[in-house]
């Protein structure tokens, strides 16, 4: 194994980031493994839980063996196993198998980005656990019941050419039926928010800090705006929209399972994602109205973001990621400010 080749920038960020997010796995699944009452869920839940273990621990090897500084992350004081049970059984199911879609565009999109045989290895590890668990989560789901599968229409019978730029018109009467690319973005993109205002919601109901917990109550209403937005195209179409979240959510307590730091650090992974997502969705959307809706809608998630961050370092929470050497601070005989 080639361990002679120094780290990468790129090799860096991927052990940072991906200790940081398992981390935050982990006391998650921690807490959702305490509550879960369904046997066939908690068994998806302990495959996650335990894909996470393994990454940090592949993770921690590289690191010592590099003398790299390994992130705090979330440790054992930001979950609390014993806080009444806040989110239903289904729910914890669909917010596993929506964060294995995470990790494997997140393992999937880091695995170009490293070279040495180790860090490969951490990469299609996780990637391979994701894929796994993610099949046996939408398996229990809809033997649940519980998974709401995509929209149907019917299958093609033959090839058809795009005739004029009408094809790319969204406004007023030129608007053209939706294209299966759209119709499955528009979909997906219901299905995140929809858990994300579901998430929320919990969340901001247990917050002790009030600007976090304001913060918690803006991110639940953008989600339901932007699930609103999304469904309405596809209702225009008479096609149905993803199931809402709401009632997964307990309104009997108020006592807090995740500190305050880690639900402002879930919040904003979670915009990060939905900056993503919109992103590929604008790319694959052609038609104008559309593309503009995507791109209004990424600004006003970037600037939740943006506020996330600001919180998150007014706290002391915000873990600053290894950065390159000023050299001309080092050339004045000076450290670099932090």
């Amino acid at each position: 194994m080639d361990y002679h080749s120094p780290l990468t920038a790129s090799e860096i960020n991927m052990l940072w980031g991906f200790s940081i997010k398992n981390s935050l796995s982990v006391s998650m699944m921690t807490y959702f493994l305490a509550k879960v009452e369904d046997p066939d869920i908690s068994e998806v839940l302990q495959l996650v839980k335990k894909q996470s273990e393994t990454a940090l621990d592949m993770i921690q090897d590289v690191c010592q063996r590099e003398q790299m500084a390994i992130p705090i992350g979330f440790t054992d004081e930001d979950v609390n196993p014993s806080a009444p049970r806040l989110f239903s059984d289904a729910f914890m199911l669909e917010y596993t198998r929506q964060l294995e879609v995470i990790t494997m565009a997140t393992a999937s999109a880091a695995i170009p980005t490293v070279t040495r045989e180790d860090t490969t290895n951490i990469c299609q590890t996780v990637l391979q656990l994701g894929m796994k668990n993610h099949d046996i989560a939408n398996r229990t789901s809809g033997e649940k019941g519980i998974y709401k599968r995509p929209p149907i229409i019917p299958a093609p019978k033959e090839v058809d050419f795009v005739e004029n730029q009408r094809f790319l018109a969204g406004f007023l009467r030129e608007r053209r039926p939706l294209s299966v690319i759209e119709i499955t973005q528009l979909f997906m993109n219901t299905q995140t928010n929809a858990l994300g205002k579901a998430l929320m919601m919990g969340f901001s109901q247990t917050a002790k800090d009030t600007k976090i917990k304001k913060f918690l109550v803006r991110g639940k209403e953008i989600a339901h705006k932007h699930m609103e937005i999304f469904s309405s195209h596809l209702l225009e179409e008479d096609l149905p929209v993803q199931m809402a979240w709401d009632d997964s959510v307990s309104d009997a307590t108020t006592e807090a399972p995740f500190s305050d730091k880690l639900m402002t650090f879930q919040t904003t992974t979670l915009i990060d994602a939905g900056i993503g997502n919109y992103g590929l969705s604008l790319a694959g959307s052609p038609r104008r109205d559309l593309g503009m809706m995507y791109a209004r809608l990424v600004a006003e998630i970037a600037m939740m973001a943006e506020d996330g961050g600001e919180l998150l370092i007014e706290k002391g929470w915000l873990e600053q990621p290894p950065l390159a050497p000023d050299r001309d601070t080092l050339g004045k005989g000076q450290r670099r400010k932090r």
